[in-house]
Parts: C-alpha cells; sequence; structure tokens
C-alpha cells in the first residue's frame, strides 16, 4: 500500500474534523456514517428548507451532497498535510429525492498523487426503503498544505 492509499485513522479522523468544520456542511446539517479509507457515507436528515414545494430534495443539496460524499472518501487516502478541492463534478438525477433522510455513499474510483477521481451514489431514505435518486462524478485536484499552514502560523 502507497503513501497514497494508507488505512491510517488519523485521516479519517481529520476528514471528518475538516469537514464537519465548513460551513455548507453545518448548514446542510449532514454527519458521517460509515468512514473507511477510500470509502464514506454522509447522512443528510430532512428538514423543510432543504426541499421543493413537493417534497422533494433541492437538486443543489443532491449535488453537494454527492460532492461532499466524492471528496471525503477521497481525502480518506490522502497523506496527512494533504487536501484535496474539487475541481469538477456531474450529477445525474434518477429519480425523485424524498424521505426522511439521503444518504451519499462516496468511494475512490481512481486515487493519484496530483488527480484523484471519486463516484459517489444518493439514495433518498423513505421508512427503511432505499430509492437510488443520483449518481455523481467528482474529481479532485491534490494539494499539499505548506507546513506554515498546518500549525496555523
Amino acid at each position: 500500500m502507497s503513501e497514497w492509499q494508507a488505512a491510517n485513522p488519523q485521516v479519517v479522523q481529520a476528514v471528518e474534523a475538516v469537514v464537519l468544520g465548513m460551513p455548507a456542511a453545518r448548514h446542510l446539517g449532514f454527519s458521517f456514517g460509515r468512514v473507511v479509507p477510500g470509502e464514506v457515507e454522509i447522512v443528510q436528515p430532512y428538514r423543510t428548507e432543504l426541499t421543493e414545494h413537493n417534497g422533494n430534495f433541492q437538486g443543489g443539496v443532491i449535488g453537494s451532497l454527492a460532492d461532499f460524499a466524492g471528496g471525503s472518501a477521497a481525502g480518506t487516502l490522502l497523506p496527512l498535510g494533504w487536501v484535496n478541492m474539487t475541481v469538477d463534478y456531474t450529477v445525474k438525477l434518477l429519480a425523485p429525492a424524498r424521505g426522511e433522510k439521503l444518504v451519499a455513499r462516496g468511494r475512490v474510483v481512481k486515487p493519484g498523487k496530483a488527480i484523484t477521481v471519486a463516484a459517489a451514489d444518493v439514495y433518498g431514505v423513505d421508512q427503511g426503503e432505499e430509492t437510488w435518486c443520483a449518481t455523481a462524478l467528482v474529481t479532485m485536484r491534490n494539494i499539499k498544505v505548506p507546513a506554515a499552514n498546518r500549525d496555523g502560523s
């Protein structure tokens, strides 16, 4: 296993802390479910302000959740001191996203030193039944954080 596919539990914890510290993640109110190297699950609870008039989750919420899931999965494979930044993502809506929550499952498709590609599938969960409502492909640039920025100086 190379440094780019490290099963480092500190990285997994760091990914959760960094992502949940972002204003967009706090606004959406999601939480992490399963987090293992190369894969994550993010749960978005139902909130009226995140839905359209018909009760379906807004497309922007689905896209953001897919982006976060793909980026988080990729982040779990980065060495400490590295971060990723989304360069591009494409979301394909497959069915209405409705229910008491959304679950996004992100996974790394192609890890790399400079660029990582991840995918995410988003499911609407209603009374325990999952409906596959979107799929996404996320491309990220991996960036080494200068040492001065890592310790806050």
